[in-house]
C-alpha cells in the first residue's frame, strides 16, 4: 500500500460517552475502519489489515529502525505495545455498551528478536475469560512464515463506564 491509496488515519481519543454507547466489538470495528480515531500510541506502531470479531482481534505492523534499542534490534516495548493492544482490544470486543476495561497486569515472553528486516508481523489477541469484574486474554506475534516471535497473557479489570467523559469536558 502506498501513500496515494492509504486512508488518512486520524489519531485521538474517542469521547467516553460515544464509546459507552457502543458494544465493544462495534467500537473496535469502527476504530479499525477509521470511523473513530485511532489511539495516539498507534502512531508509533502503524497497524494495518486490522480485523475484529468477538473475542479475537488481529492486525499487522512492520518493525522499523525507529523501533530499535541501543543494541541494534527492535526494542521489547514495540512487542509489548502490540501484545497489550491486541489483548485489550480482544477483551473490549466482548464487552456490552457502557462497560470498559483496563489492564491490571500482563506478562510478555520474547522468543525471537525482531529487526527492520523481519518484515510484517501479525499480532493476534484472544480472550480466555470475560466476567463481570475481570477478563483474561492472550496474544501472539508471528512473522510472515508463522514463526512465534513473542507471546503474552493479561488480566484486565472490567468496570461500568462513568456517565460523562473526562476528555474534553
Amino acid at each position: 500500500m502506498d501513500d496515494r491509496t492509504a486512508p488518512k488515519i486520524e489519531f485521538g481519543v474517542t469521547p467516553l460517552d460515544v464509546m459507552a454507547s457502543m458494544a465493544g466489538v462495534d467500537f473496535v470495528r469502527a476504530m479499525f475502519a477509521g470511523k473513530l480515531p485511532a489511539p495516539p500510541i498507534m502512531q508509533t506502531i502503524e497497524p494495518f489489515d486490522q480485523t475484529a470479531e468477538p473475542g479475537v482481534v488481529a492486525f499487522h505492523s512492520i518493525p522499523g529502525f525507529r523501533h530499535y534499542n541501543p543494541i541494534g534490534s527492535v526494542h521489547g516495548g514495540y512487542a509489548a505495545t502490540l501484545l497489550d493492544s491486541a489483548m485489550g482490544l480482544a477483551v473490549h470486543s466482548m464487552l456490552p455498551p457502557g462497560v470498559g476495561y483496563t489492564t491490571l497486569e500482563f506478562k510478555v515472553s520474547f522468543i525471537k528478536g525482531m529487526t527492520r528486516d523481519t518484515g510484517a508481523v501479525r499480532t493476534e489477541g484472544r480472550t480466555l475469560s470475560v466476567g463481570r469484574r475481570a477478563a483474561t486474554a492472550e496474544a501472539r506475534i508471528t512473522d510472515a512464515k508463522g514463526r512465534l516471535l513473542a507471546h503474552a497473557t493479561t488480566t484486565c479489570l472490567v468496570f461500568e463506564l462513568p456517565a460523562t467523559s473526562p476528555v474534553g469536558n
